[in-house]
């Protein structure tokens, strides 16, 4: 469809963009300004990250609040029962210098963790130990997964060969019995989100485990704990150096990078302006990220103990510019405390790879730093078994949950739990931190006004929020004064389509730019079918006293995004990264479509009519602002049906939200759309 120039500028004016820029890399306004709110967005949590540390008494006055909140975003506070571990040894695999011991334990009951366990020969006292945490490397051979535990031998073989003690852990999707990593980068599990889930949280879960198991071996120092773990390991290196302070000393590799390079940057000169490197990446990555916090701070809760972060210079997802600032950052805060010794950072050539010269800096490292010792590294990490060698089931047990932790892993709310007040306090401190902190100019505009059989019909634009400018349309009949009350109505997509065709005949000069901003062909035909469905409304307009607002939160209607599944989950996986969810800021636009028509100074009633996924929006929006109605269809029955706002499912169900509602407002249920 060839789109005139005229429509092209509005598009363009819509997302605050010059022509030439959306033409060359962008197909929808939706696009364009998502790709600007994600640059504002994360300008925003780089420049707040740390700021309130400025000396060390700063940082011990916040350090055990930081801890804190780490553990709630990965899901651990309140912190699962430690349950009996019920390890159990099932085979050992003899080698000259050291045996590999085959076993498992349950981090939780019926939750299996598979490993390896490195044991030097000749032990004469504690030795240090290091936990190895593994990366995405699949070995699966005749059907059977052996564990990335079987990948990544080769650094268990080093540290024993050199007198450390290594426990290799598989991981919940790559392990002998898999599990699930990539809830919502392609399984659609948004819920995942509602309840502060995300699968870093079983891999941090199993980390503790892990040390707890090895504090059960006389053999191991437990005063001398080190990890180290490349990519998904890398990752992990993180969660349990700042989760349990029994790690000593760290070595991540390639797990970090800045949250510009995850949300925005993304891949050095790609031209794209919000191709990110959370494309590249699965949800075990990740912290449910409630405080809105950079990755330096991650970085910095490990001070002041020995850190080393080793990195290559050409990683296409771990890029070097996010990995420099990560380590300025923490830095910084090791400096605070008169650690610079402590902290370094090693870059070698290469992509994204497992290298000897990338390893041989961490073995130095662990050497340094648990051994005391400055002795060079002489041995090649080597693999030396075959995956049937170092598997440790012969059959997997019936009675694992490995498959479906993910539904229980994360504490729920109860109907009955908490008060009102409590609720709401909890919904705006966990679920919505990532609304804007104040209020702001809604620099409305009025794009067009026009009369059609004594119906005044117009369009206004405003501000959600920084790059974020929405349309409502406003109508009611010509020389309206004083209305008897205000209903928005906030569309889905299939009432937002025959909404459009609903105003084809009537405003057909003005509405033609509508329908080829949503890709709609402005020159079909209308239908008497439609014809009468505009009657009947028109007809309803001009006998009411009400005014009429048709309203679409961003990522519904002109700011829909290009129709590409895997565009829209990244689009949204990105809203995660920055303490938000796509559905959680269109509560916040709803929110702002109702300051902006109390903005017009109508003295009457305002209600709110949603519609399936839009029924859970207004709701929402209606505890934060003056309602005296809520209408509403397809009312969600349970958090997995429900839009994914962050942390709500450990807040509140569905039904106490509606019941929240109910204490505020009158809500009608309705069972099928009302025609009005």
């Amino acid at each position: 469809m060839k789109i005139s120039s005229l429509v092209f500028y509005l598009i363009c004016t819509l997302c605050h963009l010059s022509p030439q820029v959306f033409s060359a890399q962008f197909k929808t306004p939706g696009d364009r300004m998502m790709a600007r709110y994600f640059k504002s967005q994360t300008d925003i949590i780089a420049a707040e990250s740390l700021k309130e540390i400025k000396t060390i008494e700063d940082w011990n006055a916040h350090k055990n609040l930081y801890r804190k909140q780490m553990h709630e975003m990965l899901g651990l506070d309140p912190m699962p029962k430690r349950t009996p571990l019920k390890a159990v040894v099932t085979g050992k695999v003899n080698h000259l210098d050291f045996e590999v011991w085959r076993l498992h334990f349950q981090s939780k009951p019926k939750l299996y963790v598979t490993a390896n366990l490195y044991v030097p020969k000749g032990i004469k006292k504690p030795a240090p130990t290091i936990l190895y945490v593994c990366g995405h490397g699949a070995v699966r051979e005749g059907g059977i997964s052996y564990g990335n535990k079987v990948h990544y031998q080769h650094h268990g073989v080093w540290f024993a060969r050199n007198g450390y003690v290594c426990l290799i852990i598989d991981t919940l999707q790559l392990g002998e019995i898999e599990g699930i990593h990539h809830g919502t980068y392609n399984h659609n599990m948004w819920w995942w989100n509602s309840r502060g889930y995300s699968s870093a949280s079983v891999e941090a879960w199993n980390c503790i485990r892990a040390l707890d198991y090895l504090e059960t071996l006389d053999f191991v120092d437990k005063e001398r704990f080190g990890v180290t773990g490349r990519s998904g390991g890398g990752a992990y290196s993180w969660w349990i150096s700042i989760l349990d302070e029994r790690i000593k000393v760290s070595a991540p590799v390639a797990g970090i990078a800045s949250m510009k390079n995850h949300v925005y940057a993304g891949y050095p000169n790609s031209g794209r302006l919000a191709h990110g490197v959370v494309e590249g990446h699965c949800d075990c990555m990740f912290h449910i990220n409630t405080y809105r916090w950079d990755f330096g701070q991650v970085a910095s809760l490990v001070a002041p103990r020995p850190l080393m972060i080793l990195n290559t210079d050409d990683d296409r997802i771990f890029p070097l510019d996010g990995v420099n600032d990560v380590f300025n950052n923490a830095r910084r805060i090791y400096g605070l405390h008169g650690a610079r010794d402590k902290i370094g950072l090693v870059i070698t050539p290469g992509g994204h790879k497992d290298t000897q010269p990338l390893r041989v800096p961490a073995f130095s490292w662990f050497n340094r730093h648990l051994k005391g010792s400055e002795e060079p590294v002489t041995i090649v990490a080597e693999k030396l078994f075959k995956p049937e060698q170092l598997r440790v089931f012969k059959e997997l047990p019936k009675d694992s949950i490995n498959g479906k932790i993910q539904e229980q892993f994360t504490q729920l709310a109860k109907e009955g739990d908490g008060s009102g007040k409590q609720i709401i306090k909890l919904l705006a401190e966990k679920t919505f931190q990532g609304w804007p902190s104040q209020m702001f100019s809604l620099n409305k505009k009025e794009i067009f006004q026009v009369e059609h059989e004594g119906v005044v019909f117009r369009a206004v634009d405003f501000d959600s929020q920084k790059n974020v400018r929405l349309r409502a349309y406003i109508a009611h009949r010509k020389g309206l004064q004083n209305p008897s009350r205000v209903d928005i109505e906030v569309l889905n997509e299939e009432y937002w389509m025959k909404y459009l065709h609903l105003g084809r005949s009537a405003f057909a000069d003005v509405w033609r730019g509508e329908l080829e901003l949503a890709g709609v062909d402005a020159d079909l035909p209308v239908t008497e079918k439609q014809k009468n469905a505009l009657a009947v409304r028109l007809e309803n307009v001009r006998k009411s006293d009400i005014v009429y607002v048709v309203f679409m939160p961003r990522g519904l209607g002109l700011s829909a995004l290009s129709k590409d599944e895997r565009h829209i989950t990244q689009a949204r996986r990105r809203f995660m990264l920055l303490g938000q969810t796509l559905a959680g800021m269109q509560v916040w636009d709803v929110r702002r479509c109702i300051q902006l028509v109390e903005g017009y100074g109508y003295k009457c009633p305002i209600t709110l009519w949603g519609y399936d996924y839009t029924s859970s929006l207004v709701s929402l929006a209606s505890l934060f602002e003056e309602i005296s109605e809520v209408h509403i269809k397809g009312y969600p029955k349970n958090d997995k049906d429900q839009p994914d706002y962050l942390n709500i499912s450990r807040i509140a169900t569905p039904g106490q939200i509606l019941d929240l509602v109910r204490e505020k407002s009158k809500v009608n249920v309705l069972d099928k759309p009302q025609k009005r």
